[in-house]
């Protein structure tokens, strides 16, 4: 759920900003002034759909809304009167976000300031439960790509299929019996040279090896594939654009003590895959939260 703070004032839009046609609310020509007298935002997170509703009197479909970019691909509902705008769009930042409400004139009838939080996915496992929390100022590509894989619902089943003690636990790409789980979509730009850090605790993405040949096809080669930061791995960080490092877009919030218990799962080797832990560790569900 946002936090919102709100205030009556009349400000300067910024040229930059997003303007959201809001249609179909009903409503025609009138000698009053439209006013708001309520602003409440639902079922808003993240990447996700927001869902914004509008009260007040004489309301109309000239009446436009600046997010300042942080809402996208509006669309309306077709249940919006003169009393009732409500307005549906995806968050596509997070932070404080100011919120600019005009009539057909350009006058501003109402502005707040949404909070909108860093994104937070649960991920329940076999061993227990670890919550994230992703950072997409940071890595926006990197952290809607996560959470499209999350909202598709690809990691449930998965394991966590490499497991090396004080190094890092890594899963999101495999089922049981090392198979490679299809549905992975296109590779990702690499974003490990953000100022992440792979400390202890930090979620990133795995990708192919370094190739000097194909510095950039191996830096851009991220899928599904996440692991987890057992140490402070800061060579694997960015250091050259042949060494590009491993991008790192958020940190474990919750459930460290799940992660450790998982590195100390006995491990072998599968195939040509080492490191792959005896007993299955499965990904049962990854949910956002938040």
């Amino acid at each position: 759920m946002l936090k919102f703070v709100s205030r009556h004032c009349a400000s300067r839009v910024l040229a930059s900003s997003l303007l959201l046609l809001l249609s179909a609310c009903g409503g025609g020509a009138s000698d009053f002034p439209p006013v708001v007298t309520g602003f409440k935002v639902q079922s808003a997170q993240y990447s996700r759909t927001a869902v914004i509703y509008i009260g007040g009197n004489d309301l109309r479909s000239s009446m436009t809304v600046d997010t300042g970019g942080a809402c996208t691909n509006p669309s309306f509902s077709s249940n919006s009167s003169t009393s009732l705008l409500v307005l549906n769009c995806t968050l596509v930042k997070v932070g404080e976000v100011p919120v600019t409400v005009k009539d057909g004139n350009g006058n501003v009838v109402y502005q707040t300031t949404v909070t909108v939080p860093k994104p937070q996915v649960t991920v329940a496992t076999s061993s227990g439960d670890i919550t994230l929390e992703l950072d997409p100022t940071a890595a926006p590509i990197t952290v809607t790509n996560f959470l499209n894989y999350v909202h598709s619902g690809y990691y449930t089943s998965t394991l966590f299929h490499r497991v090396i003690a004080g190094f890092v636990v890594q899963g999101g790409g495999y089922t049981t019996g090392l198979l490679k789980k299809p549905g992975q979509t296109a590779p990702i730009v690499l974003e490990s040279n953000k100022g992440l850090s792979n400390l202890r605790g930090t979620i990133a993405m795995a990708r192919l090896g370094d190739d000097p040949n194909d510095p950039v096809g191996s830096a851009n080669s991220a899928t599904s594939e996440f692991f987890i930061n057992l140490a402070d791995n800061t060579y694997l960080d960015y250091q050259t654009a042949k060494a590009p490092g491993y991008a790192v877009f958020g940190t474990v919030l919750q459930g460290m003590t799940v992660v450790d218990d998982i590195a100390t799962q006995p491990t072998g080797t599968v195939g040509l895959a080492k490191n792959v832990p005896l007993t299955d560790v499965t990904i049962t569900s990854a949910t956002q939260i938040k």
